[in-house]
């Protein structure tokens, strides 16, 4: 679903050079960055490295300190056709004081153009929210699960969701991945989506894309991303001899066992001397690539496979040293 003005080879979501600013502080750092329509996104990152501040740039509640943010093409600050196309679902949502679950959603049904009254009700009927408890009265999880309404049922081509399942318990979780499935699929939509649960969420996302002190240090698909590297485990002395000159992301150490996450694929060679030192090489999981990237301490660089556009297949993945 795209605006009225935009081709279907317009991108949903077109970073160019984004920086941001508070104060002396550098947020963002020249972030480029194209997504397009109808896809999955997760965007990761430690607390702190910008992900809520770019998702707030992109729907036009904090401004750039230079560079272009664009939906559809658009500029987004002050630009009411492009913000007509978003719906951003930030982690603390905030909602009127006095305001009954009725009031939410008749504004957000104002406010939406795309808004599916039915697609509300029966959200609303899952996850049993109260409708004559004020919105202030609501527990954490309540309002994650109005969070997540708003976010489905207002159908925008684009939407943010900003870490949008907590307090929910587990097999509200599943419920909240569960309906996203379906509901992307009956109505395609690019969703953005932050959180710090990645393995449990993993199988939604098609494309990860992770920041780091203001920069992007992977964008990828997924499978492309969990095939980037892999682990070495056994007894500490013989990981560092068998990954001596290799590029190391994070070591995790258990008595004299140590655990080694490296970047790049698994030669026959590796495997051979591995399997002769009695190490353990084993795939790398999407949460602990993400975990070792936001750990790194080392000048080691991924390999760049491509460029950083969904024109191309193979994502780009940033240099780690800067």
């Amino acid at each position: 679903m795209t605006s009225p003005s935009t081709t279907p080879e317009t991108p949903a979501i077109t970073l160019r050079g984004l920086t941001k600013n508070f104060g002396k502080t550098k947020v963002l750092r020249g972030l480029d960055v194209e997504i397009q329509p109808g896809t999955i996104v997760g965007l990761f990152g430690r607390n702190g490295v910008g992900k809520t501040t770019l998702m707030s740039i992109l729907s036009n509640q904090e401004r750039p300190t230079s560079g272009e943010a664009l939906i559809f093409g658009e500029p987004v600050w002050e630009n009411p056709e492009a913000l007509s196309q978003i719906c951003f679902i930030r982690e603390n949502q905030k909602y009127p004081d006095e305001s009954a679950l009725k009031h939410v959603l008749r504004a957000a049904a104002n406010f939406y153009p795309n808004w599916d009254n039915e697609l509300a009700d029966h959200i609303k009927g899952r996850f049993r929210l109260p409708e004559g408890t004020q919105i202030k009265k609501y527990s954490r999880g309540q309002l994650s699960a109005l969070g997540i309404l708003i976010g489905l049922a207002s159908r925008a081509p684009v939407t943010f969701l900003d870490e949008p399942y907590l307090g929910l318990d587990p097999t509200a979780r599943d419920m909240f991945y569960d309906l996203l499935i379906e509901d992307v699929g009956e109505s395609p939509r690019t969703i953005v989506f932050s959180t710090h649960v990645i393995d449990e969420a993993a199988n939604l996302f098609e494309r990860v894309i992770v920041l780091d002190e203001g920069e992007i240090v992977l964008d990828m698909r997924v499978e492309e991303a969990t095939e980037s590297a892999y682990n070495i485990a056994g007894p500490a002395l013989a990981v560092d001899e068998l990954t001596r000159g290799l590029k190391v992301l994070k070591v995790r150490m258990l008595g004299g066992l140590k655990s080694a996450t490296v970047s790049g694929q698994v030669t026959a060679d590796l495997a051979e001397a591995a399997s002769a030192a009695r190490l353990e090489i084993s795939p790398v999981s999407l949460q602990d690539l993400v975990s070792a990237l936001g750990h790194r301490e080392d000048t080691s660089s991924l390999e760049p496979r491509g460029n950083s556009t969904d024109s191309n297949p193979n994502r780009q993945v940033k240099e780690l040293s800067r």
